[in-house]
C-alpha cells in the first residue's frame, strides 16, 4: 500500500499516566486498530520535549479509505468500551492528516 496519507495522532496525557495508556492499548486497543486500520507506520513515546506524550502514525491510500476504516473502527462496541476505559487518561489530543510530498530521488 502506498501510504499517500498519513494521520498523526498526539495523545497527551496526564501525569504518570502513560503506563496505564499503554498497558489498556496493548491489552485493548492494539488489535482493534490492527483489525480496523492495520499495523502503524510507528507508534512513539515521547522523551524530550513536552512530556507525557504519545504519538502515533496510520497511513491510507487517501482521504476515503482513512474515513472508511475509522468509521468502521469507531462502530465497533469494543472501541468505544476501549475509548471508556483509557478516557480519564488524557488531557489533550492533537490529530493532522499529512499528504505525501513526492521529491526527486536524491543520492
Amino acid at each position: 500500500m502506498a501510504d499517500n496519507i498519513v494521520n498523526l495522532r498526539i495523545y497527551t496525557l496526564k501525569p504518570r499516566a502513560t503506563p496505564e495508556y499503554l498497558r489498556l492499548f496493548r491489552e485493548h486497543g492494539l488489535a482493534l486498530q490492527l483489525k480496523y486500520l492495520g499495523a502503524p507506520l510507528g507508534y512513539y513515546q515521547s522523551e524530550i520535549g513536552p512530556l507525557n506524550q504519545i504519538v502515533h502514525l496510520w497511513g491510507y491510500e487517501s482521504l476515503a479509505d482513512m474515513e472508511a476504516r475509522r468509521g468502521a473502527r469507531n462502530a465497533d462496541p469494543a472501541w468505544k468500551a476501549y475509548g471508556q476505559m483509557n478516557g480519564h487518561l488524557v488531557d489533550h489530543q492533537e490529530d493532522r492528516v499529512l499528504r505525501k510530498v513526492e521529491l526527486p530521488r536524491l543520492g
